[in-house]
């Protein structure tokens, strides 16, 4: 009886994120039209951060109550979700142009803030003193990195990207704003609910809290990214996916994992160089999927290659519980 529940539960849960992602679409996308920002900066910034606040609000919880495995484990787990499962998933619905900012910037900077994540938090592995901890100071040098790249970005934003019309409905800024914060409010209750219900599920099934931070609440907590990026692509809106997914991914890492670090230090002891290491991997393959087999293109072929790996690192987490 209490599974039937809890399966209820996700199953609403779901329904929330789906309804929200729709909404945050349209209403991002409006406000892109309108006052000539790229849609690529709206989902880097509105979008990315936004559907980010489960994960937020997970990992700040972690954090407070000391538990790093489960705050920096749902971060890394979730970054890794988000590039293969959720851009792979993106690209079968439909192929997602890589314009030349993104190759230039965006996608280098991502490769760079996960090569610093690993370097900052396992200082003892890689240079042999100190400790494999995220220090306070790492999470204001990380919170700083974040700020810098919110204004670089507004800063240099000159509208490129933007993709043809597609039948978006430009409404008025009140409208818009108000579609975007109930967008994003039942982005989070739905995400919420997902996440309790998943966790709720898997510790009846006796699963470890390890595994279930870096699979279930992470892809759980991913949830709000995967049903907007779905939509946008469904919608012609790959520069907003693609935006949605690089911005997530650097605001997990600079903002959250930041954050994280200045309420508690955290230790990297319980994370595995494999983990780092797929991480690494997810960051460095979006830069390659522009040079394979459409250029400048995640294709279809390329998406079904991203999924194949997220479905060998979950063997590999499954194998080792």
């Amino acid at each position: 009886m209490a599974i039937f529940i809890q399966a209820l539960i996700l199953l609403g849960g779901l329904i929330l994120i789906l309804l929200g992602a729709n909404y945050l679409v349209d209403g991002s996308s409006s406000i892109a039209k309108k006052f000539g920002i790229s849609e690529f900066v709206i989902g880097l910034t509105i979008v990315g951060i936004g559907t980010s606040t489960p994960e937020m609000v997970v990992s700040f919880l972690s954090a407070i109550q000391g538990k790093a495995d489960m705050a920096i484990g749902n971060i890394v787990g979730s970054n890794i979700f988000n590039t293969f499962m959720i851009l792979g998933i993106t690209a079968l619905v439909a192929p997602i142009a890589i314009t030349k900012n993104n190759l230039k910037k965006d996608i280098p900077l991502n490769i760079a803030v996960t090569l610093l994540l690993i370097f900052l938090g396992m200082n003892q592995t890689i240079l042999g003193r100190g400790e494999n901890v995220l220090s306070r100071i790492d999470g204001a040098v990380l919170l700083l990195l974040f700020a810098w790249y919110l204004w670089s970005s507004f800063k240099s934003d000159t509208g490129d990207g933007q993709e043809e019309d597609g039948g978006i409905k430009v409404k008025s800024n009140l409208v818009s704003i108000l579609m975007i914060i109930g967008g994003l409010a039942a982005l989070v209750i739905g995400g919420r609910l997902f996440v309790n219900s998943a966790t709720s599920i898997a510790q009846m099934f006796g699963v470890s809290d390890k595994f279930i931070a870096i699979t279930i609440m992470a892809a759980g907590t991913s949830m709000p990214e995967l049903a907007t990026c779905v939509v946008a692509a469904a919608k012609g809106r790959g520069q907003l996916a693609l935006g949605n997914v690089l911005g997530s991914n650097l605001g997990n890492i600079l903002l959250i994992l930041g954050g994280s670090a200045l309420i508690h230090p955290l230790s990297f002891a319980g994370m595995t160089t494999i983990d780092l290491g797929v991480a690494m991997v997810a960051a460095i393959f979006i830069f390659l999927t522009a040079f394979m087999f459409r250029k400048k293109t995640v294709d279809r072929v390329e998406g079904a290659i991203l999924l194949l790996i997220e479905a060998g690192y979950m063997w590999y987490l499954i194998a080792n519980i």
